[in-house]
């Protein structure tokens, strides 16, 4: 018998709430260590993280990398966690420490950003037993030097150009090579992004004062 009818269980407390545009169901998905991912979270912000509903979270930011950024991280999510550990001012044997002080505590995976010179790339694959998502934000970048390197992911951000990207890379690796991208701020861009090839859509949630401001607007009007 079918059932097409999902239960749905809500909260008097947790009704304001983070949601991922529906159409990122339609992608396949990544399944990561036995889990399915299909949407991710951009945020580093532990009120958003723990207030939304993706799959999982990417927490790349534009600081080095530390420890207590990492362990905030990711005790504040209740989802696999896929946590930045720097390429850029950041790299070479401290990149490596920071990749495995976030395997050793729980993440599911690192996020090299895209200057991450290959030869420290593979470093870190050597070392590790999760997955290692790079960076990509151009069509120029060296997909082919990064996969060999020991990228299992790529995370293909490249602006208005990611579709193109995306395409780009799914020709040179054929169906099977995972591929994470940004999917835009409309149905219709993440639908394409999706039928470019990737497998999983980055969500971009609105921040906290942004949220916020909406709140304080609403009740300026009810006292009105």
């Amino acid at each position: 018998m079918k059932h097409n009818f999902i239960p749905e269980i809500k909260s008097n407390l947790r009704t304001r709430s983070v949601k991922v545009p529906n159409v990122i169901r339609k992608c396949s998905g990544i399944i990561i260590l036995n889990k399915r991912i299909k949407s991710l979270i951009f945020s580093t912000d532990v009120a958003v993280i723990q207030n939304s509903n993706p799959d999982a979270v990417m927490a790349v930011y534009p600081f080095t990398p530390t420890l207590t950024i990492t362990q905030a991280l990711l005790s504040s999510s209740f989802t696999p966690l896929f946590i930045g550990v720097g390429g850029g001012l950041t790299s070479g044997e401290r990149s490596l420490t920071l990749a495995l002080q976030a395997e050793l505590l729980g993440a599911y995976g690192v996020v090299v950003n895209a200057p991450m010179q290959n030869d420290t790339l593979a470093l870190i694959a050597e070392s590790l037993d999760i997955p290692i998502v790079a960076t990509i934000v151009s069509e120029n970048d060296d997909f082919e030097g990064k996969a060999k390197a020991g990228a299992n992911i790529f995370n293909i951000s490249g602006g208005k150009n990611t579709i193109n990207i995306v395409r780009k890379a799914r020709n040179i690796f054929g169906p099977e090579f995972p591929i994470i991208a940004t999917g835009g701020k409309t149905d219709e861009q993440i639908e394409a992004t999706i039928d470019a090839g990737a497998n999983a859509i980055t969500y971009t949630p609105p921040s906290s004062a942004e949220i916020f401001a909406e709140v304080m607007r609403k009740y300026r009007e009810d006292k009105k």
